[in-house]
């Protein structure tokens, strides 16, 4: 007999000598960790234990006491009893068990007869505790077939293998076949009238217990001539029945016995309860998840168009938790003059409501973006519309805006985590992009003028945007969830398809518990298309990033569309153009560059206002300090002009660009 303490907080346990012993385990071997005795526990025993101790610490109990058996050293077993005092604090919570370890290995053998502590009968009673337990965690009909055969059951049992099937539409489908070579062909559905012991035990709601090789072939002579080579010499078949009806049917096969006594019977029928309940559950949870899964799927893009100027690749993977999918979400959407939107995106929440939120989110961006608007404006109405929906989500998003001819991208982003970016060749970063709130947040609080940060996109360099789901682990932080992705893309393969697959693949080793949305963007080299490059800018009044953002697109632009030769010019007149919108007008401008198609390659800078008053040339003067903007245009620029734009105006002008020098880039 041995003593122990266990410190319910620090999960410590302090075993005497005595009680090592109990264990035949030396003081060296035990480091102060309960686990540590799991090596000594059957695996049975020592789950029947830990339901035990959980639930007298839940229940309120002051004590528990039980009978359990340990594998000793040399491979034998003995029977071993255990009695716990919970002290527990002026909360009720229990912090402390106190207790006692004993050999009772000579105290049961002696008074086995007076007890009616039958070895035989308790294995079996343990199994379907045990087994019980274990099935009260399996999610899917498969994990209920592979929990029977992995279990210690049919050895306990003494039974070779099961088939089991289960009820679809007035037939049965067989979804567990048994052993090898069992299968009957024609036998994968059967309808419930047919001559077999699963149809019979359907039909009738009651066990069928076979008791001989004779009883099996007398009573099911059509099934008998295909298993008869098996070496079967009994068999129990229970009906799995939930809710007062039937789901399907259990069979296990034996090779070694005859017959069935009472209480083996009992034991077989409450066995075949717990199985029919837990299979009910695990069928409920596939039919939610289905049903929810494909809900989320109807609400993603039905395909991905191809993107001239890019390889792309897009992976939804979908956490299995019954109803608990999220709203994630992806989407690449063709604009005007070669430019492409990505959007990834996560709506709060998991369950239904959540991606049919998605959904309508996702179609309202996409429209916004269609309809010409700046990333920053997407954003916001996008923002709006979710305050304005009856929900009482928000959603973090990143949204960008690439033109494939120069590699510009207006990056937005809304409380989503940052993206990254891999070179040409291979390395990865974060790209620190400075956010907004979340989408109907940012609504909520009036917090809609998004940051946009203007960005380059080289030939060859990828673009990464992804849920968080990717890079949370269990006990690190976001940052060190980022150096590790950032450190798999490197590691990873080349290929973009490949590489979305391995994302995914290594999400399901590490058993994430949330959904991911993955999009992957990769830039050709040297694309120009047909219809002309365009990108375009909204520049506030009192918005300096903005401004300097607009200047980095029109530097990046003039280089990539091959007009480097007058860069400088195209750039001090485009300023020119914005500085006038800006200090002479009430509202900010929208900047615009596009390549126009014609007998002469031409770049146009346009600068929308919404004043309606036209720009007029002026003399400034020996002294002036202004004046001379319209002048600059006037000699710079090849040709320029002005054009009415709804209530403001749009001012213009182009600049013919060396077509050798643009085809040759």
């Amino acid at each position: 007999m041995g003593s122990f303490d266990w410190d319910l907080i620090s999960g410590t346990m302090i075993m005497d000598a005595g009680a090592l012993r109990v264990f035949d385990m030396r003081p060296d071997e035990y480091d102060g960790n309960p686990t540590t005795l799991g090596s000594r526990v059957l695996p049975d025993e020592g789950r029947r234990l830990d339901t035990l101790v959980t639930h007298a610490l839940k229940d309120g109990s002051d004590r528990y006491g039980a009978y359990f058996r340990i594998r000793r050293r040399d491979g034998s077993q003995r029977w071993t009893h255990t009695q716990g005092l919970i002290h527990r604090d002026e909360t009720g919570r229990p912090h402390r068990i106190l207790g006692i370890v004993r050999d009772a290995s000579e105290e049961l053998t002696e008074s086995a007869a007076r007890l009616g502590l039958d070895e035989g009968r308790r294995k079996r009673t343990s199994v379907v505790e045990s087994t019980t337990a274990a099935l009260a965690h399996a999610r899917t009909v498969q994990d209920v077939i592979d929990l029977l055969n992995d279990s210690h059951g049919l050895e306990y049992f003494g039974a070779t293998s099961l088939v089991m099937g289960l009820l679809e539409s007035g037939r049965i489908h067989l979804v567990a076949e048994g052993p090898a070579g069992a299968f009957v062909p024609g036998t994968r559905f059967t309808r419930v009238d047919e001559p077999y012991p699963m149809s019979e035990v359907v039909r009738t709601l009651t066990p069928r217990f076979i008791e001989s090789a004779e009883d099996f072939a007398d009573s099911y002579p059509v099934l008998w001539p295909h298993i008869s080579g098996l070496g079967i010499t009994s068999a129990a078949y229970l009906p799995l029945i939930a809710q007062a009806r039937p789901i399907g049917a259990l069979g296990l096969l034996y090779s070694d016995r005859t017959g069935f006594s009472a209480d083996e019977r009992n034991l077989l029928v409450a066995l075949g309860s717990s199985i029919a309940q837990s299979l009910q559950r695990a069928m409920l949870y596939e039919q939610e998840h289905d049903l929810a899964e494909g809900l989320q799927q109807a609400m993603l893009p039905r395909r991905i168009p191809d993107v001239p100027g890019a390889h792309t690749a897009v992976r939804y993977r979908s956490a299995r938790l019954g109803r608990d999918i999220g709203g994630d979400w992806y989407d690449i959407i063709p604009l005007p003059g070669g430019r492409i939107g990505a959007v990834i995106g996560d709506v709060q929440g998991h369950d239904t409501h959540a991606a049919a939120v998605m959904g309508q989110l996702r179609i309202v961006l996409r429209a916004y973006a269609a309809e010409g608007h700046t990333p920053a404006t997407v954003m916001a109405r996008a923002s709006v519309f979710l305050h304005e929906l009856d929900t009482d989500r928000f959603a973090t998003c990143t949204y960008v805006e690439v033109d494939l001819a120069t590699g510009v991208m207006q990056v937005v982003r809304a409380g989503h985590v940052d993206p990254l970016i891999q070179d040409a060749d291979g390395s990865c970063r974060r790209l620190p992009v400075e956010g907004g709130l979340p989408l109907g947040l940012s609504a909520e609080f009036g917090r809609l003028d998004f940051p946009v940060a203007a960005l380059e996109l080289d030939p060859d360099q990828t673009l990464l945007l992804y849920t968080d789901g990717l890079v949370e682990k269990p006990g690190s932080d976001l940052d060190e969830g980022m150096r590790w992705l950032s450190s798999l893309v490197r590691g990873g393969p080349r290929d973009l398809q490949r590489l979305a697959d391995h994302l995914c693949e290594v999400v399901d080793e590490r058993g994430g518990d949330d959904d991911v949305a993955i999009l992957l963007l990769r830039r050709h080299g040297a694309y120009f298309p047909r219809t002309g490059g365009r990108l375009q800018q909204h520049v506030g009044q009192s918005d300096p990033e903005a401004l300097s953002s607009a200047r980095h697109m029109i530097r990046a632009a003039v280089r990539a569309w091959g007009a480097v030769d007058r860069s400088d010019e195209i750039e001090l007149v485009a300023d020119e153009l914005i500085t006038n919108a800006l200090m002479h007008t009430d509202g900010g401008a929208i900047v615009t560059l596009r390549v126009m198609a014609g007998p002469e390659r031409r770049l146009r800078v346009e600068v929308e206002d919404r004043s309606s008053a036209l720009p007029r040339r002026r003399e400034a003067g020996e002294s002036g300090v202004s004046g001379r903007g319209l002048l600059l245009v006037d000699r710079i620029s090849d040709v320029w002009g002005v054009e009415p734009r709804g209530s403001g105006k749009c001012v213009w002008c182009d600049f013919i660009v060396n077509p050798v020098y643009m085809d040759r880039t």
